[in-house]
């Protein structure tokens, strides 16, 4: 089994949450429920990459490995990219980059996505993706598409309904067509550091900017993204404050005493 490295991207400014790093949940901060999280997988370190004071002393806090990085940084990957160098990593390292915001990520698909990666030499990142199981999700541009090739390989990301059923769409209603293979991207990514350097020299991409997603940069570039298929969602992060109500209370069921 391949050594990893979790790093989480942790940035005070939220456009739809401000401040949702330090919310509390069930006594701590959201950001450090997902350190924990974290720290369940197989990865030999765990690191909280942020860019405010305020979330590093929460860090120092409760025992959390921290790094200041700079707060110009335009995406997460830059943000990792500055943190895979500050901690000296190996350019065939891999780091598991686990959003701020997933307090429930579960530590088992954490391991899964490290695990992709290090068996397919061939691409330089690796995510997962949950199967589509209704027509609203599916004309979601909230929720990312992709389709994937034979090997498990990413062909392309959209906020677009992908794959287009030309049957079940002529008539233009917004069904799901049976045994459609749509699947939503869950944004969850393993890289290795090889690839962390290299991409903050990647020129933004066309289709990057058009769809505003940017795995798609990686993509234009010609790197392989590996694509591990998941049997259900694994549950949703925190967006909105419904989100943050509903992670509260799943953690706190979580934390009642028994009997």
């Amino acid at each position: 089994m391949h050594p990893f490295t979790v790093l989480i991207p942790a940035r005070h400014a939220s456009t739809r949450l401000p401040g949702k790093m330090l919310a509390d949940v069930g006594g701590k901060p959201m950001v450090i429920r997902v350190a924990e999280q974290a720290s369940q997988s197989r990865a030999s370190n765990v690191v909280v990459a942020t860019d405010h004071p305020d979330i590093a002393n929460a860090c120092l806090t409760f025992g959390v490995k921290c790094l200041m990085t700079l707060e110009t940084h335009p995406s997460g990957t830059d943000r990792l990219a500055e943190a895979a160098r500050l901690l000296s990593l190996a350019d065939d390292a891999i780091v598991v980059n686990v959003q701020g915001d997933e307090p429930l990520i579960d530590p088992a698909l954490i391991n899964q996505v490290a695990d992709l990666l290090a068996s397919d030499s061939a691409a330089a990142i690796a995510t997962c993706a949950a199967p589509i199981v209704d027509a609203e999700s599916l004309f979601n541009p909230n929720i990312v598409k992709v389709v994937c090739d034979r090997q498990g390989r990413a062909l392309y990301f959209s906020r677009a309904p992908i794959p287009w059923h030309r049957d079940a769409l002529a008539k233009g209603e917004r069904v799901l067509a049976p045994g459609l293979p749509a699947r939503h991207h869950i944004g969850l990514y393993a890289l290795r550091v090889s690839f962390l350097k290299v991409f903050p020299t990647l020129p933004p991409g066309t289709l990057e900017q058009i769809e505003s997603l940017e795995q798609l940069r990686a993509m234009e570039h010609g790197y392989s993204i590996a694509v591990l298929p998941l049997n259900s969602h694994p549950g949703a992060g925190v967006d909105t404050s419904a989100d943050l109500e509903r992670v509260r209370e799943t953690i706190l069921q979580r934390t009642k005493p028994s009997g």
